[in-house]
């Protein structure tokens, strides 16, 4: 219940819409009570002759009215307009429907993705993101399914079966009772299959997660499929995970199934005998056929609506698990979250500018062993500290406690002089600036790719960056130039010429502080000179941290660090460090000699 009344606050703004659709309701209820009428009185008045009740006697007045053939011709149009008043507004019904059932799953789909976008990168690290799109693009129908495929339908029922109950019971009170004892019937199967059908509803949803996380799985890293001849592999798995939902499709269909047949059972059982009994009430002269035709027209409609709460079952159990899918996101406890109270990044950098420094910052990812481990350190700005050390020492890992990325266990991580806990997140990301050593692009102009950073930017600001970072000549050769559209993460790009954008991004974001994560790694020497020279532009005047494997990229840094298993075992600049002899200088001496033999190697 506490799930129904978090998933209708979602609704709220659509109450409008939802009103307006459960008055249509109400106007489908009235309309279907006043249809078998008509035929009554056709088979009563103006065929077996018998003068109109009291409450008809108006028809009688109409022209033509007087004469059997009269009377039957409008009592036919009558049949006819509620056909087509029932029509009507089952039609403008559905059309409303569609549209506010749309809003609301965008609005729930809308809210799930701002989420998911606030909840930390260790979270995401641990889901499958195709999984994560399911729960947004599917599972956000459960606030449309519980709106008009439960509430509203549980509504409408409940209104039609006490109308229909008593006309039912103004015609024959006995025959009434027998009808509605089939109510507990149906009472008892939905207490008997809606659990098990939420249950299969919920594991489907599930595979269908895994299937979408499969699939994004595979083509994202279609090259290396590829390269590696897995094709076939790849279809086996996806081939099984089908096997796995089609089975747990099987199974949610047949706990439907049996609710179906058990619930067309009661309401067959329920039939026959009320039929057998009004058959004795017509024989007695109780009833007259035009009645029995009303009754037993009432009959299908007392049970229709029993028949759709009950059916309301299956619905629900589908919203159900899409909800509980989707709560499963709005209630995963973020690991980073901001302060009450939380200031400008720039309220507290007065005087200290994009001053950064580590005072004992610990972080783990796990309890077995801290990534980071008792790092002090004090970046001014218009410095460039450098971190190097082997794959896994933590480089990376300790700059992103800048942004926030992760929080630390231990000690703190001063921005502007205060701890980044105490600022608003958004700020505090607005004041750095990263270029990651794979760049991150978007399928859309280069452009728009570059503004990514400061969508405000107008064109010229993003030309000038571009020619800052090197870019302008290759952009412009490029089919339309800066509106030439690239592909998906930039594949239609060098990987130089996803990097220099990245660094065009960075330059146009002016932000104080900046960190370089291995930039220019996987880079030829002849990119990597024209990506040093923007980069020289780019750190001008701002803290700058670089994290580099290739030790000749950091030489004139104003500090370097060496980390080993997540502590800072070294720091100096890079002679200072030679001359030392420890951990730098071995790195160096090994990075040396693999340079010179693969430049023997290259000339022989």
């Amino acid at each position: 219940m506490k799930r129904w009344i978090r998933l209708f606050g979602f609704a709220r703004p659509h109450l409008g819409g939802s009103l307006l659709l459960l008055g249509k309701s109400f106007v489908g209820v009235g309309l279907d009570l006043a249809k078998p009428w008509p035929m009554k009185w056709i088979i009563d008045s103006a065929l077996s002759r018998q003068p109109l009740p009291a409450a008809a006697a108006w028809i009688a007045a109409l022209p033509g009215a007087g004469a059997p053939a009269g009377l039957l011709a409008w009592l036919c149009s009558g049949v006819v307009v509620l056909f087509l008043l029932a029509w009507a507004n089952r039609v403008t019904q559905a059309y409303i429907q569609a549209g506010v059932g749309s809003r609301m799953t965008f609005t729930l789909g809308s809210c799930l993705f701002e989420r998911l976008q606030e909840l930390s990168l260790g979270f995401h690290s641990r889901r499958n993101r195709g999984d994560l799109v399911q729960r947004v693009t599917s599972d956000s129908a459960c606030l449309r399914a519980l709106m008009f495929e439960v509430s509203l339908p549980l509504l409408t029922s409940a209104a039609t079966l006490i109308t229909i109950f008593w006309v039912m019971w103004r015609i024959d009170p006995p025959l009434a009772l027998l009808a509605a004892a089939a109510a507990p019937l149906f009472g008892l199967c939905l207490r008997r299959y809606v659990r098990p059908m939420e249950e299969r509803s919920y594991e489907q949803a599930e595979l269908q997660g895994r299937i979408m996380a499969a699939a994004e799985q595979t083509l994202t890293a279609l090259p290396a499929v590829r390269a590696f001849g897995r094709e076939e592999h790849e279809d086996d798995r996806f081939s099984a995970l089908c096997a796995l939902s089609d089975r747990a499709y099987l199974r949610t269909l047949t706990a439907q199934l049996k609710f179906k047949f058990s619930t067309d059972a009661v309401m067959a059982a329920g039939t026959a005998a009320v039929m057998i009994a009004a058959g004795i009430h017509v024989v007695s002269g109780r009833l007259s056929i035009g009645t029995l035709f009303v009754f037993t027209s009432y009959l299908g409609a007392l049970y229709s609506p029993l028949e759709t709460l009950a059916y309301i079952s299956q619905s629900l159990a589908t919203a159900s698990a899409g909800a509980r899918r989707v709560f499963e996101i709005f209630d995963e406890m973020d690991e980073i979250r901001e302060a009450p109270g939380a200031i400008e990044a720039c309220a507290g950098s007065a005087g200290q500018g994009g001053r950064v420094r580590f005072e004992g910052a610990t972080f783990a990812y796990s309890s077995a062993r801290p990534a980071v481990k008792d790092v002090w350190l004090d970046a001014h700005p218009g410095e460039v500290v450098a971190l190097v050390g082997a794959t896994g020492a933590g480089k990376s890992t300790l700059l992103s406690l800048i942004p926030r990325f992760h929080d630390v266990i231990e000690g703190r991580v001063l921005f502007g002089g205060v701890d980044v806990r105490e600022l608003r997140i958004a700020s505090l990301r607005s004041q750095i600036a990263i270029v990651q050593q794979e760049s991150l692009l978007f399928r859309t102009t280069v452009a728009e790719n570059i503004a990514y950073s400061r969508p405000e930017a107008g064109h010229d600001e993003v030309i000038a960056a571009a020619v800052a970072a090197n870019a302008d000549g290759f952009i412009r050769g490029l089919p339309h130039g800066y509106q030439t559209v690239i592909g998906e993460r930039g594949a239609t790009l060098s990987g130089g010429e996803r990097q220099r954008i990245a660094i065009a991004r960075a330059l146009l974001k002016n932000a104080p502080v900046l960190i370089l994560d291995e930039p220019t790694a996987s880079l030829d020497a002849q990119t990597e000179a024209l990506i040093l020279e923007a980069l020289e532009r780019l750190m001008s005047g701002r803290t700058t941290f670089v994290v580099a494997h290739r030790l000749s990229t950091i030489r004139r840094a104003s500090r370097i660090l060496v980390m080993d298993n997540g502590r800072v075992v070294e720091s100096g600049q890079h002679e200072q460090l030679l001359a030392g002899g420890g951990l730098y200088a071995r790195l160096h001496d090994a990075q040396f000699r693999r340079s010179n033999r693969s430049a023997v190697e290259a000339l022989t």
